[in-house]
């Protein structure tokens, strides 16, 4: 296992397994690693000759600092994560100033309302955060996959559109969302609750399959808000947002059309520590 810190060293690397005519897959992480994680991490395992981990706290991508404060960090831990998989993953952790080039600057991209709805609304610039930093990512490592996980459903699509706006050829491999048994989508942020919030979040995933359930009912949007009542009589529960959204466009839909698919996606703040989630409908 290589670690490094210096994008001039992983550089070289690059150079050498491009020459070598081999395959390389990367995992953007910002750490705090989980079986969500793993689950990428082991897919591009299978599918590549050399995978390259970078673990990396983009402050870009946090419109709200205390957020970012607040974010887990453990690289010890992650790299012991790692190494229980394979001692073969290559892993890159810079720090701010190395990953920038001095201080971190927003780059601002026009995704085609990709970015309006959902975490976009809540989350101004965000997305632009994410690209930025993904961009330098795919840059540097030279990819031929890159992977994410299907819980951030909508980062996905704003990387699929960031690939056509950068012309960068790389293929963006979706996983599947790993959960807890309770049905919670693994998080880092799941670390911030207590256990018994941590076990009220099954309500969560509860909820999307509930909507999934009722999906072709005349009476959805009554079902939408019966369902965000029922989260909310935890005092501790705040849905900042639970829609249906076009698959492709994620634009929301009140009226559904049977010959389009559709996604539900949710984010519910436990305590301030917000949980997201979405679920494909149909």
């Amino acid at each position: 296992m290589l670690i490094l810190f210096r994008k001039e060293e992983v550089t070289k690397l690059i150079k050498q397994t491009i020459s070598s005519k081999k395959s390389i897959g990367l995992v953007p992480t910002m750490g705090s690693l989980h079986k969500g994680h793993l689950s990428l991490i082991k897919q591009a395992i299978d599918n590549n000759d050399i995978v390259w981990v970078s673990i990396f706290i983009n402050p870009t991508q946090f419109s709200n600092p205390a957020d970012l404060e607040r974010y887990p960090k453990n690289l010890e831990k992650d790299i012991d994560l790692i190494k229980s998989i394979s001692d073969k993953i290559n892993v890159f952790s810079p720090n701010e100033k190395e990953m920038y080039d001095g201080m971190p600057k927003l780059k601002i991209y026009d995704f085609k309302n990709l970015d309006v709805e959902l975490e976009g609304k809540f989350r101004r610039n965000h997305f632009n955060g994410v690209a930025t930093i993904v961009s330098k990512l795919l840059n540097l490592f030279k990819a031929d996959d890159v992977y994410f996980g299907e819980k951030d459903y909508q980062q996905t699509q704003i990387i699929r559109q960031l690939l056509k706006i950068e012309k960068i050829n790389a293929n963006i491999i979706i996983c599947p969302t790993v959960r807890e048994k309770n049905g919670l989508a693994f998080s880092s942020r799941n670390n911030l609750l207590s256990n018994s919030e941590r076990e009220e979040s099954s309500i969560i995933f509860k909820s999307l399959t509930l909507l999934k359930k009722n999906f072709n009912s005349l009476k959805l949007e009554l079902i939408k808000k019966s369902i965000i009542k029922s989260i909310q009589k935890n005092n501790k529960f705040k849905v900042e947002y639970f829609e249906i959204a076009d698959s492709e466009t994620l634009q929301i839909h009140k009226k559904i059309n049977p010959k389009k698919s559709y996604r539900a996606f949710i984010c519910v703040s436990v305590n301030e520590v917000r949980l997201i989630d979405n679920l494909l409908l149909n």
